[in-house]
């Protein structure tokens, strides 16, 4: 099988859904804490990104493209590996983000089900996930370790 764009673009896909799915379906299990919580997964995509843009800017279509102007962009994700890269890119942090989340939530003592909306909005529409996260936390969370930390003074 040869190593297209698409095929890649169909394995990190699941790679990083397995990562949402344990997140928001398994957060205490111990496959969770070693897959994504301690950052494994976000990991693999991110060697995959580095792969993916690295070859583009070794490749062919190195001088196509950039991040000046708009136009650069556009002509930049015309090439299906740099566009699959820029995808690989989203996944990755959104998933770090989402990693971040929960365990800022576990360290506030934010219940999980007051979590799963922002990881769902995070893993679709990472920004405004992120944005009802920082609400979530600001209004219901308290920073349980702070609090062990001052009464033990």
């Amino acid at each position: 099988m040869a190593l297209t764009p698409d095929f890649l673009f169909s394995l990190a896909n699941p790679v990083a859904l397995l990562g949402w799915g344990l997140l928001i379906l398994a957060p205490r299990w111990a496959v969770t804490r070693r897959l994504v919580l301690s950052g494994a997964l976000p990991l693999v995509l991110a060697v995959t990104y580095a792969l993916l843009i690295g070859s583009h800017y070794l490749g062919a279509h190195a001088s196509e493209g950039g991040f000046s102007s708009l136009q650069e962009v556009t002509a930049l994700f015309r090439d299906p590996w740099a566009l699959l890269a820029g995808w690989v890119h989203y996944l990755c942090f959104d998933l770090c983000l989402g990693v971040w989340e929960s365990l800022d939530a576990r360290r506030r003592g934010v219940p999980h089900l007051l979590l799963v909306p922002c990881l769902l909005l995070t893993f679709m529409l990472g920004p405004v996930g992120l944005l009802l996260y920082s609400l979530v936390r600001r209004f219901y969370g308290r920073d349980v370790t702070a609090s062990i930390a001052s009464a033990t003074l």
